[in-house]
């Protein structure tokens, strides 16, 4: 593989796991310098990961700058014109245009607990978006049966409360398990130690009510038993699963998207 493609191909991987970067692009040169116009390498706050725009001082200076940049929590591009003698102290007397170009893409988490028919189908609606899906469950056979997609992670975890401490704190969350039963751990868990952004139940008026009540009696904080929805979903289609994974999926996104 060239180191062009491996750049793109590592930008898509880190874009897609969320992690900031920048891209370093040799835009243009006069006289002597050290590599071809079009060179391109990947920096994360870390440093170099792959490519290369000439090596020695001016790569050296280039990942200086770019980690640089990645400390302003906003995506940029920036060029810089060094002149290679006077600026970075290199004997060839050319001079270079870098372009960097930062990435902090931010990736939407959805943590679904539970892997039964409502979550199948909301899995494959949300496959498309700009997120990453995280599917607990006990049941191997039911997590090898969601859509195999780079954006999905599937985990066995028993008991599911266990999952909770691994979850970010931007997550949008799912409860959505075999019952009420495996229901009501998860969502104690997380009311007494976490805070979400979202975080639903799937059922009716009357399970919202009976978890209500033995959250009370669970000592769950007062404040914190009216932060999750239940029922969830927002008022429209049918009673299938397809058609209520639709229905989550665009509160999910309402949410998101402070509506």
């Amino acid at each position: 593989m060239n180191q062009k493609a491996e750049v793109f191909r590592q930008l898509a991987a880190m874009h897609d796991a969320g992690t900031a970067c920048a891209c370093v692009t040799l835009a243009g040169a006069a006289g002597s310098v050290p590599q071809e116009v079009g060179a391109k390498m990947l920096v994360t706050a870390a440093g170099l990961v792959c490519g290369t725009v000439g090596g020695g001082r001016v790569e050296e200076a280039s990942i200086r700058h770019a980690q640089n940049l990645l400390t302003n929590p906003d995506d940029a591009f920036e060029m810089v014109e060094w002149n290679l003698q006077r600026d970075i102290g290199m004997t060839c007397g050319g001079v270079v245009q870098m372009a960097f170009e930062t990435f902090h893409t931010k990736v939407w988490t959805v943590a679904v607990f539970g892997a039964g028919h409502v979550a199948q189908a909301l899995v494959r609606v949300l496959v498309p978006l700009n997120c990453r899906v995280l599917v607990f469950d006990t049941r191997p056979d039911f997590l090898a049966a969601l859509p195999a997609a780079p954006n999905v992670v599937c985990e066995c975890v028993e008991p599911l409360e266990g999952a909770v401490d691994c979850l970010p704190d931007d997550a949008s969350v799912v409860v959505m398990t075999q019952g009420h039963r495996t229901d009501r751990p998860i969502l104690e868990m997380i009311l007494k130690t976490r805070t979400f952004p979202y975080l639903g139940v799937i059922g009716s008026a009357s399970k919202a009510a009976v978890l209500r009540r033995e959250l009370r009696e669970s000592e769950v904080p007062a404040d914190s038993e009216q932060t999750f929805r239940c029922p969830i979903g927002l008022p429209l289609g049918r009673d299938t699963p397809e058609e209520i994974a639709i229905s989550i999926a665009a509160e999910l996104l309402q949410q998101r998207d402070g509506g």
